[in-house]
């Protein structure tokens, strides 16, 4: 059974000590995926919050392009992004798909994609760091490590392959369930192609419904939840639904709403499908 370890406190110390939990050292060169916050969007969360454990594991932060217009839809924006967000001032940062190629991953077993595109220079890196802020999501219900494995590390391309459940021209029209089955495929050739050495982190903290992507976003509706480490997507995620459903604070509610709305739980049983985690998982707490 997967372990997922659970801490209330949010402070990049108890970050740090709970990635030392998991006892999975990250070799070579890691990658460290995060949000880089669209521009205007106040839910993100900023590097101050991540610095100790990105210092731990000598990692390189990474992003990829926006298929959607604003302010990260292009590397020159981006990047201009990145620095004004302080990313540039605590990190080594790696726009994976700044110049191209993309990177093409098979999906043998995929329910409805069978490759996904990446940035090109996620063949750069050896293992993965994935820091997830958990919150909703305007399309996919809700935000956790299987969306950064999918879409997050997706290329500009690659995100609307994935939103088009393999033609890009329907980026926004595709079937949705279709679309959520389309992440979990690309979350799993990404654990296929890292050999799962990778840790996940989700942070339940400033959750609103709508994503860091997302310039105009709610405020946050439901408090501060705590930390989680796993080496298991499906089970971090899992938890963080597990949690906020047991919550007793009275706005997850709206969050449930848009989670429930979306169908966002159908990525997540669509993952534990494909047997890249699993939504059994001891709670353990720090």
């Amino acid at each position: 059974m997967a372990k997922v370890y659970f801490s209330e406190t949010i402070t990049p110390k108890k970050i740090s000590e709970l990635f030392d939990k998991v006892g999975k050292p990250l070799g070579g060169r890691v990658v460290v995926k995060l949000h880089s916050g669209e521009a205007g969007n106040q839910n993100f969360l900023g590097p101050a919050l991540w610095k100790d454990v990105v210092a731990k594991v000598h990692g390189t932060v990474a992003e990829c392009n926006t298929a959607y217009d604003g302010e990260r839809d292009t590397t020159e924006k981006h990047l201009k992004t990145i620095e004004n967000h302080g990313w540039t001032k605590f990190f080594d940062f790696d726009l994976l798909d700044a110049q191209g190629p993309d990177m093409e991953l098979a999906v043998p077993h995929g329910r409805v994609i069978h490759k996904n595109f990446v940035g090109g220079n996620l063949a750069k890196y050896d293992s993965m760091l994935v820091l997830s802020h958990f919150k909703g999501h305007p399309m996919g219900g809700y935000g956790g490590a299987l969306k950064q494995l999918s879409i997050g590390l997706a290329s500009s391309f690659g995100k609307a392959y994935i939103h088009g459940a393999g033609e890009p021209e329907k980026i926004w029209s595709s079937e949705h369930d279709a679309f959520l089955a389309s992440m979990a495929d690309a979350a799993s050739s990404v654990v296929e192609y890292f050999k799962g050495n990778i840790v996940y982190i989700n942070v339940m903290k400033n959750m609103s419904v709508d994503c860091d992507c997302c310039a105009v976003a709610e405020d946050p509706c439901v408090g501060d939840i705590g930390v989680l480490a796993s080496d298991d997507p499906v089970a971090i995620d899992r938890a963080c639904l597990d949690l906020l459903y047991a919550s007793d604070d009275p706005g997850k509610a709206h969050l449930i709403e848009r989670i429930e709305s979306r169908n966002g739980w159908h990525t997540l049983h669509c993952a534990a499908e494909l047997g890249i985690g699993s939504e059994e998982y001891e709670l353990v707490r720090v």
